[in-house]
This record gives C-alpha cells, sequence and structure tokens, in this order.
C-alpha cells in the first residue's frame, strides 16, 4: 500500500503531503511487531505522517500497565502480538499468574522505540474539511469533547447517525467488504487480517479516490 501511495502521489505536485493512519497496527497478524518495525523506518519520508491511535493498541498499553485486561485482549488478537514479539501465549485458560508472566515478557522484549511509538499516538486529527479518528465520534457531542472511549471503540449510533458532523468524518474499525461513503462520513476499513484488503483515501483539493491492495 505504501509503494501504492508514493506512485499516486508521484503523478501530481502538491505544496504538503499528509499520511493519516488510523490505528489498529497490531493484533491482526503475526507479523503487528514488524508493522511498526516499518512505520518507524519512515518508508515514506516525504510525507508528514499522523498516527492515530486504535483500540487494539489501546489494549495492548492497558495490558503493559495492568496484565487482567491480558484475557480479553488476547481473545482479541493479542496473542498474535505476543508471538510476533517472541512470547508465547498461555496453552489453557489464562491465570492471574500467566498473565502476569506474559505482561512482564512483553515488556522486556518490546524495544524502547515500540514503547515510545505506542504512547505518542494521538486520537483524533483534523485536515480542512476532514475529520480522522479510529472508530468515528458520538453524534452531537463537540469534537474537542469527544472522550477517547467512543474515538477508539465506536459510538453505536455514529454508523446510522445522518446529522452534520461539522466535517466528513474519516474512519476504519466498522468492517465492510467495500468503503463506505457517506454524507457526513467515510469508512475505509476493508477488513484486511480476512480480506488482504487495505484501502487509503486519498483526498486532493476538492476529489477523493480510493487505492486498495
Amino acid at each position: 500500500m505504501l509503494e501504492k501511495v508514493r506512485l499516486d502521489a508521484s503523478r501530481e505536485s502538491a505544496d504538503r503531503r499528509v499520511l493519516v493512519f488510523l490505528g489498529d497496527y497490531v493484533d491482526r497478524g503475526p507479523q503487528s511487531r514488524q508493522v511498526v518495525d516499518l512505520l518507524l523506518e519512515d518508508p515514506a519520508p516525504e510525507f508528514e505522517k499522523v498516527y492515530l491511535k486504535g483500540n487494539h493498541e489501546a489494549w495492548l498499553l492497558a495490558f503493559l500497565e495492568d496484565a487482567s485486561v491480558g484475557g480479553q485482549w488476547l481473545a482479541g488478537g493479542g496473542h498474535a502480538t505476543l508471538l510476533s514479539y517472541g512470547v508465547a501465549q498461555p496453552t489453557r485458560a489464562p491465570t492471574v499468574r500467566s498473565l502476569e508472566s506474559r505482561r512482564e515478557a512483553l515488556a522486556a522484549a518490546m524495544p524502547e522505540k515500540h514503547k515510545k511509538f505506542f504512547a505518542g499516538l494521538v486520537n483524533k486529527h483534523v485536515e480542512g474539511g476532514y475529520a480522522f479518528a479510529h472508530a468515528g465520534i458520538r453524534p452531537g457531542v463537540a469534537w474537542a469533547d469527544q472522550s477517547e472511549e467512543d474515538l477508539l471503540w465506536g459510538s453505536g449510533d455514529f454508523i446510522e447517525d445522518e446529522r452534520d458532523h461539522g466535517k466528513v468524518i474519516v474512519h476504519g474499525h466498522w468492517y465492510a467488504r467495500e468503503p463506505v461513503v457517506r454524507r457526513n462520513r467515510i469508512g475505509i476499513d476493508t477488513g484486511a487480517f480476512a480480506t488482504g484488503r487495505l484501502t487509503c483515501l486519498v483526498l486532493s483539493g476538492v476529489t477523493r479516490r480510493f487505492l486498495t491492495t
């Protein structure tokens, strides 16, 4: 996808180029660590980068602080992240002791630059008439007052809400087989972990187009 983005960008001039990543860099496959390595290598130096936090990064950060959330995190894909850092998941139903052992092992195995990357993720971003958040917003709440929970995990009424949010909300989290374009939102999560299709939205002036793997 990054190669497609760079090729697409080379076809037209621009005063400024920005890549906004919508989160969920981990938990979606056995190369979770390698995804972070790739991002830290800065494979598109001609772009400004904005790295948003997804709910899976929130889970990971919570687990590094408190092993008690580990059972839920493992069930949600955390086992893949553990394995990518060389930490085996519990072979039986996780216990308090086994989860704490994995938490300690993950903290020891994770490079400091990865910890800084996760700690530096932001919840939201604005570019012109577009606002970016991993899972969207809570309708009717001012942008400045949106909670981290709604930005990362989603508000149940966001998907069907048709009101004007002030800006078009660009989000992931809600999986669909094709990009979803509505008057007030654009969803680009096409379930790459299951379909192999990663989607990028290109915003250039008043135009919109999609790139996909």
